[in-house]
């Protein structure tokens, strides 16, 4: 039987709801147009009412709730100014959703997840699929809510989208106990107002004072740089970043999730930095005088061992807007806290055109000695050959999804975008299978735009099971499988640094990946020769809908440049 449906002046209007209607009515309200989600016994009353929402909320059904988390990141990493939705039920359901929002909390991507949760009156007795959630997710979340009660739930939502997307953004969750989805409320309206926390108000605007001390050290430096992270993209600050690096003429790296928020032809482009970043840039930084961190961590996979991190430097700035970022690895001059846009903005009126020749010369030298290569090799298909071919059908436009190992990196490094561009990987926790349903999630939040997921064989079979998601709704994604019948970078590592000794890398059993998109009813290729590629491609791009592609590379190709485990910044490998 059709359910009725409500028009949004009715939706307006007093009525009497149930927990379940009233998540749905705030959804819409936080402007909400796609959740991915399982459905199971903790949280059926959400989706009784789902159907009577359907032509204003598109539901993905997932295959499994991981899939359902790294698409929900992936559609708010692809769409600025979004939220990614997730829905699971409770116990396993929820648990499943752990590593998708440890990975979305370590990157920074406004999510809020929705666990259905047992009863109230039996939470904490080990009912049938009860966990501790909240306890679950302590660490990988930005906040969390157990709503008991339903005068409480829909504060808690405006909460909840609030607190993931405002300052240092973040996943939220919220455990719903099955009682309070089916509990009702007389004469409910939307909540009126702004939402306002008093434990809680993000820094936007950078101390002004700090800003001319920045000001002041851009002027006076000989060899700047800067070094640009996800921070830059989030708050959509890749123009004022391009402005201030063309006023004061300084060098523009980035790190790992930094990768598109400086356009990579610029001739002011370095690459990425760290430890597997090209040696140009790693020399840059350890020779530079001044250099400014924007919007970005600085991590272990940046600074190698600490000690051989800019040891030249005499002044460090630091802008971010999480203040327990700045100082935690290393120590700036001026720390600034403070939206990346924002502080720019500030900063950009104070700061006086300057060409430091000899300095910029000096960094066309180190791009000339240490160029990022590749050795081809005859008859063996290089993944950079498949690479180079992909982003030359990006036009600088196309969305980049790359899984985690060797496939990460080699996308990194060879994304050549001559404008800012989106480049979208799991960096802090390196979460292999990420790519393809956060490849799905970017396609959902842009139907418009090409989509590429790169991936290896090993990452893509741990979320396979999202091929029948995407052949289900037609998403019209390109998926390539650089396949090396291995952990590539677990390989890599064993035989660099752990003696040549290979142990469980060997990944000569798996499926045939074109048995499987026939067996999903989707369209597969695969060769292993580079002469194959461009059109592999283009057939690919000319097919409406998913497509998978095998490409079976070197099976010895490694990632370099590589800094060796425990060694500092400047003792980086290069290919030979």
């Amino acid at each position: 039987m059709a359910q009725a449906q409500t028009t949004p002046e009715q939706s307006a209007m007093p009525r009497t709801l149930t927990g379940a209607e009233i998540v749905l009515e705030c959804l819409l309200r936080e402007g909400v147009d796609t959740i991915f989600g399982y459905p199971g016994g903790a949280n059926l009353p959400l989706y009784q009412h789902l159907p009577a929402y359907a032509d204003r909320i598109q539901h993905v059904l997932v295959r499994h709730e991981q899939g359902g988390a790294h698409a929900a990141d992936g559609y708010a990493r692809s769409k600025r100014g979004s939220v990614g939705v997730v829905w699971a039920t409770s116990g396993p359901g929820a648990l499943n959703l752990v590593t998708g929002l440890a990975t979305a909390f370590m990157d920074s991507v406004p999510m809020v997840a929705f666990t259905g949760q047992v009863a109230t009156a039996a939470v904490g007795t080990d009912a049938f699929q009860e966990s501790d959630v909240i306890g679950s997710t302590m660490s990988v979340v930005k906040h969390s809510y157990l709503v008991t009660d339903i005068r409480d739930l829909d504060r808690t939502i405006r909460e909840a989208f609030f607190i993931a997307r405002t300052g240092r953004p973040g996943p939220v969750l919220i455990d719903l106990p099955k009682d309070i989805q089916q509990q009702t409320v007389e004469n409910w309206t939307y909540p009126a107002g702004a939402v306002r926390m008093r434990s809680y108000n993000p820094t936007y605007k950078g101390n002004s004072v700090q800003i001319r001390k920045v000001a002041e050290l851009i002027k006076d430096a000989k060899r700047p740089v800067i070094l640009a992270g996800r921070g830059v993209l989030i708050a959509g600050a890749e123009q004022e970043l391009m402005e201030l690096s063309h006023r004061a003429n300084i060098p523009v790296g980035w790190t790992l999730l930094g990768t598109g928020a400086f356009p990579v032809r610029d001739p002011l482009a370095l690459q990425m930095v760290g430890f597997m970043g090209a040696g140009y840039t790693n020399k840059a930084v350890c020779d530079c005088d001044l250099l400014m961190m924007i919007g970005m961590r600085c991590d272990d996979r940046v600074t190698t061992r600490l000690d051989s991190f800019a040891p030249r430097v005499e002044h460090i700035v630091h802008i971010d807007i999480d203040p327990a970022e700045i100082g935690k690895n290393l120590k700036p001059t001026v720390p600034l806290v403070g939206d990346a846009k924002n502080v720019l903005q500030e900063l950009l009126p104070q700061v006086e055109p300057k060409f430091e020749k000899e300095w910029l010369a000096q960094i066309d030298r180190w791009k000339e000695e240490h160029p990022v290569r590749y050795i081809k090799k005859e008859g063996k298909l290089q993944p950079q050959e498949v690479l180079v071919e992909m982003y030359n059908r990006c036009e600088s436009e196309a969305i980049v999804v790359a899984d985690v190992g060797q496939n990460q990196i080699w996308a990194a490094l060879w994304f050549d975008y001559d404008k800012p561009g989106l480049f979208i990987n799991s960096g802090g926790t390196g979460c292999m299978g990420y790519a393809f349903p956060a490849a799905m999630g970017a396609k959902f939040a842009n139907p418009g735009r090409r989509v590429f997921c790169v991936t290896g064989e090993g990452g893509f079979v741990m979320n396979m099971q999202e091929l029948a998601t995407v052949v289900e709704h037609n998403v019209d994604i390109k998926i390539l499988i650089l396949n090396n019948f291995s952990l590539g970078m677990v390989r890599q590592f064993q035989d660099d640094f752990y003696g040549g000794i290979r142990s469980q890398v060997d990944l000569t059993v798996g499926p045939d990946f074109m048995k499987l998109a026939d067996a999903f009813g989707m369209k597969g290729m695969r060769t292993d020769k580079a002469a194959d590629v461009p059109k592999m491609l283009d057939d690919a791009l000319a097919h409406k809908g998913p497509v998978l592609m095998e490409f079976v590379i070197d099976p010895d190709a490694n990632v370099y440049p590589i800094v060796p485990l425990g060694k500092g910044l400047l003792d980086f490998v290069e290919a030979q």
